[in-house]
C-alpha cells in the first residue's frame, strides 16, 4: 500500500505541475485564437462570399478566396506569438521563438500573394474594355512589376524581423542601380517607351498600322522591349519601343475596325454617268466581304485627259481584307462594264511629225 500511495502522490505532483497557471493560461490562449480563426473563416464563407456572389464582377470573388486562408492562418499563429511573449523565455530563445513565428506570418501572406498575382487573370469584360483603358498588354506589364515588388518587399520584411541592417544593402543597390542604368540605357529607353505605348494605346495587338518609314502590317506582339509587326509578305519586323514611341504611326484599325477601300475607275466621254455610278454600287453590294453599313457609294472625281474619273468607296470589316476585296471588285467591275458596253479608255496621244517640205500649217497625223 505504501508503494501505491507513493505512485499516486508522484502522478498527482506531475499533474499539478502541468496544471500550473501559466501553462493553463497558455493552453486557453491557444484554444481561444484557434476558435477565433474558425469563426472568422465561417464569417468569410457564409457572409463575404455570398455578398461577393451578388456582384457582376469576378475580382471580388477571387480576392476573398485569396485572403481566406492567410487570414485564418495569421490569427492561428498569433496564438503562439502571444504565448511566447507571455512566457518570458530566457535569451536567446525569446528572440528566436518570436521571430520564427513572425517570419511564418510574413510567409503566410508573401508566398500566396506572389502566386495570386502570377496566376491572376482578368475575367471582367468592363475591365478589359476600351472604355476602361485596361488592355491585356497593360495588365501583363503591371502584373509582372507587382510580382517583382511583392518578392522584394517580402525579403526586406523578413530581414527586418531578424534585425538585419539594410543600410549597406540599400547603398550597394544604389551604386549597382547607377551602373546598370548607365550600361542599359537603351533597354531602359525601350522599357519606358513600352510603358508610354501601353498607356497611350495608340495601337494594340491585331491592329494594322503604317510606319513613317512605309512598312505596313499587323501588330502581333507588344513587349516590354519591342513591338513586332507582320507584313502582308509574312515578314516579321521587330522595332524597339523607344523608336515606336517617337514615330509617326497610322493606325488603319482605329478608331473603328471598319476600313474604307477606294477603287478608281475611268469611263469614256459620252457614257451614262448615272448608270455607271449605280453599277459600281451594285457591284460592291454583291460582294460578301463588303460591309453593308455604311452603304457603298460612287463619286465623280474629275474630267480627265482621256476619261471621266469615278471612284468607288466601300468599307470592309478589317484592314487585312483590303487587297483581296480590291482584287474582287476590279474583276467584277471589268466584267460588268463589258456586259453593259461601258468603255474603260486608256490614255491616247497624237504624234505629229513636221517634214522639211511641209508648210507651217500642213501637219501630217502619224
Amino acid at each position: 500500500m505504501e508503494h501505491v500511495n507513493q505512485q499516486i502522490r508522484f502522478y498527482l505532483h506531475k499533474i499539478l505541475y502541468f496544471l500550473d497557471k501559466t501553462y493553463v493560461d497558455a493552453i486557453i490562449t491557444l484554444l481561444g485564437y484557434a476558435l477565433l480563426a474558425k469563426l472568422v473563416g465561417l464569417f468569410i464563407d457564409k457572409a463575404l462570399k455570398r455578398l461577393a456572389a451578388l456582384t457582376n464582377i469576378s475580382f471580388d470573388d477571387q480576392l476573398i478566396a485569396f485572403v481566406h486562408k492567410p487570414i485564418c492562418l495569421t490569427i492561428l499563429l498569433l496564438g503562439p506569438l502571444h504565448v511566447a511573449v507571455g512566457l518570458n523565455l530566457p535569451s536567446p530563445w525569446d528572440f528566436i521563438t518570436t521571430n520564427i513565428i513572425k517570419t511564418l506570418i510574413i510567409m503566410v501572406w508573401w508566398i500566396p500573394s506572389a502566386h495570386f498575382v502570377a496566376t491572376f487573370k482578368f475575367k471582367d469584360p468592363y475591365l478589359l474594355s476600351e472604355k476602361a483603358k485596361i488592355g491585356r498588354e497593360v495588365f501583363l506589364l503591371f502584373r509582372n512589376v507587382l510580382r517583382i515588388s511583392i518578392i522584394v518587399i517580402g525579403i526586406i520584411a523578413i530581414l527586418m524581423v531578424w534585425n538585419v541592417s539594410l543600410t549597406p544593402l540599400f547603398a550597394s543597390a544604389g551604386i549597382a542601380g547607377i551602373a546598370v542604368a548607365m550600361a542599359a540605357k537603351d533597354s531602359l529607353a525601350n522599357f519606358f517607351g513600352g510603358i508610354s505605348i501601353f498607356m497611350d494605346r495608340s495601337y494594340k495587338v491585331g491592329d494594322y498600322i503604317i510606319l513613317d518609314s512605309g512598312e505596313r502590317g499587323e501588330v502581333v506582339d507588344i513587349g516590354i522591349r519591342s513591338t513586332r509587326i507582320k507584313t502582308r509578305d509574312d515578314v516579321l519586323i521587330t522595332i524597339p519601343n523607344s523608336i515606336m514611341a517617337n514615330a509617326k504611326i497610322i493606325n488603319e484599325s482605329a478608331p473603328v475596325e471598319l476600313f474604307r477601300i477606294r477603287v478608281p475607275v475611268g469611263v469614256a466621254y459620252g457614257t451614262d454617268l448615272k448608270e455607271a455610278s449605280q453599277l459600281l454600287v451594285d457591284i460592291a453590294l454583291h460582294d460578301p466581304d463588303v460591309a453593308r453599313a455604311p452603304k457603298p457609294r460612287a463619286r465623280l472625281r474629275r474630267f480627265g485627259s482621256s476619261s471621266i474619273d469615278l471612284e468607288l468607296l466601300c468599307w470592309v470589316h478589317s484592314p487585312k481584307l483590303k487587297g483581296r476585296v480590291t482584287h474582287q471588285l476590279i474583276l467584277a467591275i471589268d466584267q460588268a462594264f463589258k456586259e453593259h458596253n461601258i468603255e474603260i479608255p486608256f490614255p491616247q496621244r497624237e504624234v505629229r511629225i513636221k517634214g522639211a517640205g511641209d508648210s507651217a500649217s500642213g501637219l501630217e497625223k502619224a
